[in-house]
């Protein structure tokens, strides 16, 4: 045993809490407050959170011993990078341990809005027959736009080409020859809007790509597109996704995320065009596994001194 101190804030899977326990002292305040957070910290050698925990400035403030923060999955966009560079403390995150998970929902995501299973599904629930109403589209035969085709892009774009779809990317921090590597055909955004039946988003939130999907996009695309979006809240301006259901310019869209979370009953949520999921896109029980135990290494690496995987900044 070692004398780290090690604060859980957002809940860990037993496989990775017996990893720090025994390393290490261990912490589990599931669900702190904001408040509570800024006093608990003081003491702790590393803080291991998900997407609940904001760790912004006043935190590393407070945080007197801190020297890494964890974030158990991908996204970071909830700890403040800069005052953690400010502060010399490492984020790590575990970015490989929901790929298969997220992208098998975006998936799915995309086969229940080309043929509305959900609204199938609550008919029959209530006793209707729609057969004749719910006429869908199959996805054979059609192009998918997958923008940004890093793992989880990469992995819808193979799901797709099974189902015989056309996969064509767009992605800033790939060449050309990188993308045809990962089988899709590369394109520009506005080749992709122009010529895509389907488009799935697959970014980090970030001042580049927050409302990348706003009117503007929305104005190049096909007419009946339908949009899958199971990355991060704010990538599509909502404003804007709402008018162009509303107009018939988009023909569906499904979304695991959004700008606030939870959002309520939105018009946009209840909008019968749109299928709607609570940020569940991880949410697998071998997920989880993999990346408790993923962040459980790499944050006791830090603490070690040792080489890292996945260092964040």
């Amino acid at each position: 045993m070692t004398n780290f101190n090690i604060l859980i804030t957002d809940g860990l899977e037993e496989s990775g809490q017996s990893i720090l326990r025994a390393a290490s002292r261990l912490d589990d305040k599931a669900g702190i407050s904001a408040a509570d957070l800024i006093q608990a910290v003081g003491d702790c050698d590393a803080l291991i959170v998900r997407g609940r925990t904001k760790v912004a400035a006043e935190i590393f403030e407070a945080a007197k011993k801190l020297k890494v923060v964890g974030r158990a999955g991908v996204g970071v966009d909830n700890i403040d990078l800069e005052s953690a560079r400010k502060h010399n403390i490492t984020v790590v995150n575990a970015p490989t341990a929901t790929t298969q998970a997220v992208a098998e929902l975006a998936f799915g995501l995309m086969l229940a809005l080309a043929r509305d299973i959900p609204r199938a599904d609550g008919a029959m629930k209530k006793g209707d027959w729609l057969k004749k109403e719910l006429q869908g589209a199959e996805l054979s035969g059609k192009t998918l736009g997958v923008i940004g085709y890093g793992r989880i892009g990469t992995e819808m774009g193979k799901r797709a080409s099974a189902f015989g779809m056309n996969v064509v990317a767009y992605d800033p921090l790939l060449q050309e020859d990188g993308i045809k590597a990962l089988g899709a055909d590369p394109v520009s955004i506005q080749e992709l809007y122009e010529w895509s039946d389907f488009i799935s988003l697959h970014l980090p939130l970030n001042v580049q790509t927050r409302d990348l999907i706003g009117p503007m996009a929305f104005s190049q695309m096909k007419d009946g597109v339908r949009i899958v979006c199971a990355a991060r809240g704010g990538i599509i301006d909502e404003s804007a996704l709402l008018a162009a259901l509303n107009s018939g310019k988009v023909a569906g869209a499904a979304l695991d995320v959004f700008a606030a979370e939870p959002p309520g009953a939105t018009d946009l949520v209840k909008h019968p065009k749109v299928i709607a999921t609570p940020h569940i896109g991880a949410q697998t029980a071998e997920a989880q596994a993999r990346a408790a135990e993923d962040i459980a290494n790499e944050v006791l690496a830090a603490l070690r001194g040792e080489p890292l995987r996945w260092k964040v900044n």
